[in-house]
């Protein structure tokens, strides 16, 4: 049976990038998300991916909801023409702020903090602390070196197959948001090798 999503966290950079199919890819999946009434969780901001993932979310009339620090409000990169901002102290309380409001979650290119958050809600998803799909919207093959990183992880035995396999790759908007509908959980102990010694 799909999974029935009302909300879909995005994490991008507050960087464009180079590659003008980033911003493309980020305009594709705002416009998507508001066109299939799935709210927009994201990080605030006004700038890079972020900003053009919001401007087209809510020039569909799409529902879209920031989460930011007060230090990033502070240095203006706020977007104050969303539905609803909300502003809190750390970093930890955004992430977990996002991760409340969202059924869903996809990394677009980004840099660090892109990393962190998308790799922090993977891993509880790994662990089963929630049953949320992660999704990697690959844009141009910008995350092919990730991917390849994560078969060495399989390979080398500390990634199980199974977990691997739960993350949503996909090279378009269209396809990545019809998979995360259709994704099931799976059951299987993130340890390898425990039992053995």
């Amino acid at each position: 049976m799909p999974r029935i999503l009302s909300s879909v966290g995005v994490y991008c950079g507050s960087s464009p990038g180079v590659d003008p199919g980033f911003a493309e890819a980020a305009d594709s999946l705002g416009r998507l998300l508001a066109r299939r009434d799935l709210r927009l969780i994201y990080g605030g901001g006004r700038v890079g991916l972020m900003g053009v993932l919001a401007d087209a979310a809510l020039a569909e009339g799409g529902v879209v909801h920031g989460v930011i620090t007060s230090a990033l409000k502070d240095k203006e990169v706020a977007h104050l023409g969303l539905t609803t901002l909300t502003v809190v102290t750390t970093m930890h309380e955004r992430k977990a702020a996002m991760a409340d409001r969202s059924d869903a979650f996809v990394m677009l290119p980004g840099g660090f903090g892109t990393l962190d958050e998308f790799f922090e809600v993977l891993t509880w998803s790994q662990l089963a602390i929630h049953t949320k799909p992660c999704g990697i919207l690959n844009v141009n093959g910008f995350f092919d070196p990730l991917l390849e990183l994560f078969e060495l992880a399989v390979r080398q035995r500390f990634v199980r197959p199974e977990h691997r396999d739960t993350i949503v790759i996909e090279p378009d908007p269209e396809s990545m948001i019809d998979r995360l509908c259709a994704w099931t959980p799976v059951s299987v102990d993130k340890w390898l090798d425990r039992h053995e010694g």
